[in-house]
């Protein structure tokens, strides 16, 4: 998702302005004291006897030497599970592998402060931590010298720390921070926290082995799917085959007569099976007779939506994203030559290897729902509306995610879970097939692209027009995502909050820029630009997918560049050189990917390469893709990819996730693509739905800027610049320009 397109509130207070302000208010400053729900005490444990000091909302320090870090952000194998437990590590000076890791609750203290929600996307999950966690653990080090420095009768000036243990400068004297908790709960802070220089970093920066890959490994990590509470009952449920149909009526004789079932209600979605395993369930769900009410989209196919996305570019011209020069005077003056283009791209289905599932167990008072959810706060929402419970009585326990993509970032599922349990009274767990997750998915839009641009006689490009044709992607999500902000409001306020976001009012009006990211930002300096959207939607339910706009936008940007390079018979590396005189990010990953795969020099026989940069989530990213071709068929040999994120936190999960990144859009570039026909979703499977398979996955050289900037987003800037490359590399081997997605050779 984007760091953009779901900005729906400004960022918080700081946890540092907030300890500025309580100093400048009270003089000095707990650190316990200085969040909501914070104790500046030792609390014994009843049982065990361990005490424990809950230092802020993140951070739990027991006498026994435990450290227990609460994460915000979901691990759905991104890294997060290691790279924010490293700051906090790093600024503590702890082992990271001595942390205990658990995730949050929903709660407001772990609201991602760039959307004013508690979800995880967009990139930003270390950006967004880089400084609050940091803090976290620099403030915790700062007590414990302070505390050691009062026994030693020393300025804390003299006590180091390492391994957490205080050390005496220039003596044997050490004490461990255990050791220290009850003193330094009473000290207080400074008005700023002393962070570490980078030149100290110990963590920060190298490579280290992942957290949670023993746990993964050893089968210790529960993922939604392993769920089990005690009396559960499995669920199926059947949903119309057409997007946006209901039940008109059902008979579930046959179904209530199988071995095991327990129940058969109706939902929102479709009709709920509840059997004492989940086969039973599946196969008694087969035989319940259904007569489905098919909406208005029975007659919908992906003819029609680009029908309709043509039309309404005929129709309107769009709303001005920007807007520089004159590009129509340019056109009508005939100096140079105009070229001009169409594109399109599918709808695109998530396809996470964890299938959708959840487990609820609604009581008269009470909801707890187990899931592998991107948005705690979104998901006590969606129970909500399907319940008579409030928020605080809803209760997320958040597991590992078996990959996310953005698609969990759509509660749909908690939804359907927590209205079975309500209606059966029984703790159910739901959950859906391979088939039902490709059908009943929550898309990437598609999209349709206009563009022309203008070359003078010399082969400068000094004009660019690009018209954008397709959804809103907050238009659908804004229902849930607008009530999560405002907890305190009830319920018959939910659809006024979501109509007011839509409408464009106060701090629910974020502006969605998920249809242009990526194309709006347009980086080449040439004097006419103009950048147009247009809205159209064809009621088929739209959600983030990775990198969301950026992933088509670079797709039709980039493949054009490297048109206008060929028309202009220019090398594409130049082409853009020229036009990227003030990004001198752009320029250096650029630079790099052309040294790395030695674009300059002539590729071995039967090899063609193409070239693509682009910047998403705060981050450039430069790819040069290898193909060989025979008849119609293509084959990626080899992807140079070299990516500026600011600061490393971990050099191996960077390059991780680059590499995951162009395998994921290798699979969308070469197989992706839902099509409709008849309201239908066609695919269905892996077999018709297809991932790029290990045989036909190229070698891939990743190489990670050095910089000292703060860091950026990585889990999805690989993604958007693979598809572009790839188009080029088979236009050099091919002639044909394809400007639509999937890329197929005729």
């Amino acid at each position: 998702m984007s760091d953009k397109s779901m900005n729906t509130s400004k960022k918080g207070l700081s946890r540092r302005d907030f300890m500025k302000v309580s100093a400048l208010s009270g003089g000095g400053l707990l650190l316990a004291g200085y969040l909501s729900g914070c104790t500046n005490k030792l609390v014994q444990d009843p049982e065990s006897g361990v005490l424990s000091w809950k230092a802020d909302a993140w951070l739990k320090m027991f006498n026994d030497g435990q450290v227990e870090f609460t994460l915000d952000r979901v691990e759905m194998g991104q890294g997060t599970y290691t790279g924010i437990t490293t700051l906090l590590a790093e600024e503590m000076d702890v082992d990271p592998e001595s942390i205990r890791v658990v995730f949050a609750p929903a709660a407001t203290e772990y609201r991602n402060p760039d959307y004013g929600l508690q979800l995880t996307g967009g990139s930003n999950s270390i950006s967004s931590s880089w400084q609050p966690i940091r803090e976290t653990g620099a403030s915790v080090r700062y007590l414990m010298k302070k505390a050691a420095a009062r026994i030693w009768k020393v300025d804390i000036s003299q006590c180091d720390t390492n391994k957490g243990q205080v050390i005496l400068t220039g003596s044997n004297k050490q004490i461990a921070y255990e050791k220290l908790l009850s003193l330094a709960v009473k000290e207080s802070l400074p008005w700023d926290i002393p962070l570490k220089d980078p030149s100290q970093f110990k963590y920060i920066g190298k490579t280290s082995k992942r957290l949670d890959s023993p746990l993964k490994s050893t089968g210790q990590a529960n993922f939604g799917i392993d769920t089990q509470v005690e009396g559960m009952a499995f669920a199926s449920v059947a949903r119309c085959p057409v997007i946006g149909g209901g039940v008109t009526s059902f008979d579930a004789t046959k179904a209530k007569q199988q071995p095991g079932v327990k129940d058969v209600v109706q939902i929102e979605s479709g009709i709920a099976v509840v059997a004492d395993s989940y086969w039973r369930a599946k196969k008694a769900k087969e035989l319940l007779d259904i007569v489905w009410d098919e909406g208005a989209n029975a007659n919908l196919s992906t003819e029609g939506v680009f029908r309709q996305y043509r039309e309404a570019a005929d129709q309107d011209e769009g709303d001005s994203r920007r807007d520089e020069g004159d590009f129509n005077a340019l056109t009508q003056s005939g100096q140079g030559r105009s070229v001009v283009a169409e594109f399109e791209a599918p709808f695109l289905a998530h396809a996470t290897m964890e299938p959708q599932n959840c487990v609820a167990r609604v009581t008269e008072d009470r909801c707890d729902i187990w899931a592998p959810t991107q948005a705690p706060d979104v998901a006590q929402v969606a129970v909500a509306k399907v319940t008579d419970l409030s928020l605080d009585q809803v209760h997320i326990h958040t597991t590992f995610i078996g990959g996310g993509f953005g698609r969990r970032l759509t509660q749909d599922f908690v939804a359907e879970a927590a209205e079975i349990s309500t209606k059966t009274g029984l703790p159910v767990k739901l959950v859906w097939t391979r088939e039902e997750d490709t059908q009943h998915d929550i898309y990437r839009p598609a999209s349709f692209h206009r563009l022309a641009a203008v070359l003078s006689d010399q082969g400068e490009l000094t004009g660019w027009q690009h018209q954008i044709v397709c959804p809103k992607i907050l238009s659908w999500y804004v229902w849930d995502a607008a009530p999560a902000q405002f907890p305190w409001a009830p319920k018959f306020m939910y659809n006024t909050l979501a109509e007011t976001g839509l409408a464009g009012e106060g701090v629910l009006a974020p502006e969605d820029h998920s249809p242009f990211e990526g194309a709006e930002s347009y980086p080449y300096q040439l004097p006419n630009i103009d950048i147009r959207y247009t809205h159209a939607d064809a009621g088929v339910p739209v959600s983030y997918w990775r990198s969301v706009g950026h992933s088509q936008n670079a797709f039709i940007v980039e493949s054009f560049m490297n048109e206008l390079a060929h028309e202009a018979g220019q090398d594409p590396y130049q082409f853009r050189r020229n036009l990227l005189k003030n990004e001198p990010k752009a320029l250096k990953v650029l630079d790099r990917v052309v040294e790395l795969s030695g674009w300059k020099n002539t590729p071995s026989a039967g090899i063609h390469r193409g070239l693509a940069v682009h910047k998403s989530f705060g981050s450039w990213v430069a790819q040069v893709a290898e193909v060989k071709v025979q008849g119609s068929q293509y084959q990626v040999e080899k992807v140079y990819c070299v990516v500026d994120c600011g600061m490393v936190v971990n050099p191996e999960i960077v390059t991780e996730q680059m590499e995951s990144g162009i395998i994921f859009a290798l699979t969308a570039a070469k197989y992706g693509r839902i099509d409709i026909e008849n309201g239908r979703i066609k695919q269905s499977n892996f077999h018709d739905y297809q991932i790029l398979r290990m045989n036909e996955t190229p070698e891939i050289e990743v190489d990670v800027i050095s910089s000292a900037d703060a860091p950026t987003g990585v889990g999805e800037p690989g993604v958007p610049p693979l598809a572009p490359a790839l188009a080029d590399a088979l236009f050099s081997a091919t002639g044909q320009r394809l400007r639509t997605l999937p890329l197929e050779i005729a």
